[in-house]
């Protein structure tokens, strides 16, 4: 394998001005640049990045500590933060925090040791000791999906308030009154956002959100199992039932599944994150379809601005609404209901459904 003296053997230049050319330094004439870089082609020379990032302070390397990898949205997510990491001329290295704080604490440990010039995290929990450590010690931090009140880093996330509004707009409109949730960790921000913004949803239509309807989960597929079982058990269970995160959805319908009971006929279901497979349940999933790609994309752009000393802005982009059948509508591609002029009660009166039959 060729090393950087056989590069300046060939080019007719000294090691030190081989060195000044891969470094980007200015002070070497265009000529010998070109050569040495034609060197570095023919030659097939790669310089060695730990010993690069002794000299620049920087390892071109960015950490990334997902909540669960076995969670498709986070799958795609970490895709698109290494395509566009990779495409800047970055590698990343992935954590996975499986939802647990101490594992979440073990990854920026590691990260840090491995010098990496920046994070992006999606915080378990309400955060961790050494992640807040971290962020507030100023290194590089970008906060993505999730975040933690009070520390000041760049936010990259969807806002899905709008999107639930249009999910209860669609319930509504096919003569849904009860509508339950389960909920992700409270301590989380996305947990108790979609909590909020499906509270608020309901009461613009008039409708309650009894404690009984609220179930909390953990953003794993037994709890949306659980929560829903618990929900069939009801002296009134509900119409709907919404999860709020994709494992979820798929552990609900297997808890309606196991009563025996048909979507949407005798439970309708609705998700928040779609995934790719919704689409080949039968019925097909009603979900809320966050931008994962581009909040991959943003992330990474924002924190090179970060490490590269430019300023960052946080960023925030809308989710969206996917009409299925799971709810009842016949026609999978409808499209989300205008929020303009939204009436504040029941714009008719619920259809007879039926009630979902109890174990023999």
């Amino acid at each position: 394998m060729a090393g950087i003296k056989d590069v300046a053997a060939a080019a007719g230049v000294s090691v030190a001005t081989v060195s000044r050319v891969l470094n980007a330094h200015p002070s070497v004439s265009a000529a010998a640049r070109a050569r040495v870089l034609a060197a570095v082609d023919e030659l097939g020379y790669r310089p060695n990045a730990v010993a690069r990032s002794l000299r620049t302070a920087q390892t071109r390397t960015l950490g990334l500590i997902i909540s669960d990898v076995m969670n498709p949205y986070f799958t795609e997510l970490a895709r698109s933060v290494e395509e566009e990491a990779r495409a800047l001329g970055y590698s990343v290295i992935i954590g996975n925090a499986d939802e647990s704080p101490e594992l979440q604490d073990d990854h920026v440990r590691t990260l840090l040791d491995r010098r990496i010039d920046g994070l992006l995290v999606s915080p378990t929990d309400g955060g961790s000791p050494q992640l807040l450590d971290a962020a507030r010690s100023g290194t590089p931090t970008v906060f993505v999906d999730r975040w933690i009140p009070g520390v000041e880093v760049p936010v990259v996330r969807a806002d899905g308030r709008d999107a639930v509004r249009d999910l209860v707009a669609h319930l509504n409109a096919l003569g849904h009154r009860r509508l339950a949730i389960i909920a992700g960790p409270a301590a989380t921000t996305t947990g108790s956002e979609r909590v909020d913004a499906f509270r608020a949803a309901l009461g613009a239509y008039g409708l309650d959100l009894p404690e009984a309807y609220v179930g909390q989960g953990d953003f794993q597929a037994e709890s949306g199992r659980r929560v829903t079982e618990a929900f069939l058990a009801l002296p009134e269970p509900p119409q709907v039932v919404f999860a709020a995160d994709n494992l979820m959805a798929l552990g609900a319908l297997d808890a309606i599944r196991a009563r025996g009971l048909r979507v949407p006929d005798e439970m309708a279901l609705a998700a928040f994150d779609d995934i790719p497979w919704f689409v080949h349940t039968d019925p097909p999933i009603t979900a809320i379809a966050q931008p994962t790609r581009e909040l991959g994309r943003a992330a990474v752009r924002a924190l090179t601005a970060v490490i590269e000393g430019r300023r960052a802005r946080s960023v925030t982009l809308p989710a969206r609404l996917v009409v299925r059948r799971s709810c009842g509508a016949q026609d999978a591609a409808a499209a989300p209901p205008n929020r303009a002029g939204s009436p504040t009660g029941p714009t008719s009166p619920p259809p007879s459904r039926p009630r979902p039959r109890s174990n023999p």
